[in-house]
């Protein structure tokens, strides 16, 4: 069975909607800075990947907008922007008991920590009843199935980086099963705060010392010296072919074949040898009946960390040869948004096999003779390519690639109306 991506709601620290993002990536338009006076992790980040204030009486009234955590505001805002890409309201195009929604990340992190502290201050009366519903991973698939009336299967991924790509699998397996017609898929991710700021800041794991902060996300550069935190959202409306077709809609791309392993090896560092790795590409390359040279571009994890970037390069090799492939990492402008990254960097592909230009790596001055490929650097790269992978690696050893097709007549990055 064809499933296809037929909307995108994409909020990053590049810019919200489809053609903001692309133009973005193709152009150089970072979206990282210092946190600016008065941010809550303004002393643990020296820069970050940031999103504008958002007021949540723009996706709730009432009462309820003291308590939604960031984490559903942008799941919220993201969802309405893919279903309005798609053309798409729940009961008039599509049954509400045949869509889903899976919405991944790491949970409203943000609410927790803000609880804990003010309790700590002034005692158990100052604990919120809300806390459960902001805190609980479910709670962006649950308040958009709210928001639109959506009936249908519903769950929420939680497998650290690779959270939002691993949603897209497991929407492409209950379109396949015959589960659902659509499945709304992504990640959300609100991390900037102190306590998660911290943990990783304390672990030396995050890029510091850039004195320009748009240059310090530098994924296979030999002076990368860490990864850049980052905030947002973004949610593909997947869909049976057959049933986007007779509501004659265009996709933007086929969801061709996905892979999903685990390293079993360490809690955060990967495989140096990247079998896990090498083992998803292949099994995403079998699921879309294709051989590695019919892949014409891989958007990398490549987060800027030393192990990941070698490791990953390692990956690419076994499966494409040495540079076998054309590769670059859009995280040099988003930043690392933790599991809804792998949901931008799908769409990425997709526009890029739909637009026929192949977004660089920026900041690549000086590739990292340990991580010896086909970078595409400087400037985006003309391709006819008709495939192209993108990998998703998490904490735990998760692994999720997912390769995608260039459909005929692939939408350009504009909306359905």
């Amino acid at each position: 069975m064809t499933v296809v991506i037929t909307g995108m709601g994409l909020f990053s620290p590049v810019g919200r909607g489809v053609a903001a993002t692309f133009d973005a990536l193709t152009t150089g338009k970072s979206g990282l800075a210092r946190p600016p006076e008065g941010h809550p992790a303004r002393e643990s980040l020296e820069v970050a990947g940031l999103l504008p204030p958002i007021d949540p009486r723009t996706v709730a009234a009432g009462p309820e907008t003291k308590v939604l955590d960031r984490i559903v505001v942008l799941a919220l805002l993201t969802a309405a922007d893919a279903l309005a890409d798609a053309g798409i309201e729940v009961g008039r195009d599509v049954d509400p008991a045949r869509i889903g929604v899976i919405v991944g990340g790491v949970g409203g992190m943000s609410t927790l920590e803000t609880q804990v502290v003010a309790r700590a201050a002034r005692g158990r009366a100052a604990v919120s009843p809300y806390l459960l519903t902001g805190i609980l991973p479910n709670m962006p698939s649950a308040r958009i199935a709210i928001a639109h009336g959506i009936r249908g299967y519903s769950s929420a991924v939680g497998t650290a980086c690779a959270s939002g790509a691993q949603s897209v699998a497991d929407a492409v397996r209950l379109i396949r099963g015959g589960e659902a017609d659509v499945v709304i898929c992504g990640a959300s991710e609100a991390p900037l705060f102190p306590t998660f700021a911290d943990t990783f800041g304390n672990a030396r794991a995050l890029a510091r010392g850039w004195a320009d902060p748009t240059r310090a996300s530098r994924p296979f550069d030999s002076r990368r010296n860490g990864f850049v935190l980052a905030e947002g959202a973004a949610l593909l409306v997947l869909e049976r072919a057959e049933h986007a077709a007779a509501r004659g809609v265009t996709a933007y791309a086929e969801v061709a074949g996905y892979g999903v392993t685990t390293d079993a090896y360490h809690p955060t560092a990967p495989r140096p040898d990247g079998a896990g790795a090498a083992e998803c590409m292949r099994r995403a390359l079998a699921g879309g009946g294709v051989s590695a040279g019919d892949v014409g571009y891989v958007n990398a994890h490549g987060t800027g960390t030393k192990l990941g970037d070698i490791a990953e390069t390692t990956a690419l090799a076994t499966v494409f040869g040495a540079g076998g492939v054309p590769v670059s990492s859009t995280k040099a402008l988003t930043g690392h948004l933790l599991g809804a990254s792998g949901v931008v960097e799908a769409a990425a592909c997709a526009l890029a096999l739909g637009a026929g230009l192949l977004p660089p790596t920026y900041h690549l001055d000086d590739p990292d003779p340990d991580c010896p490929a086909d970078h595409i650097r400087v400037e985006p790269r003309a391709t006819g390519t008709e495939f192209a992978l993108t990998n998703s690696f998490g904490f735990g050893g998760q692994n999720v690639s997912l390769l995608l097709r260039r459909t005929a007549g692939a939408r350009a990055a504009g909306p359905h109306r």
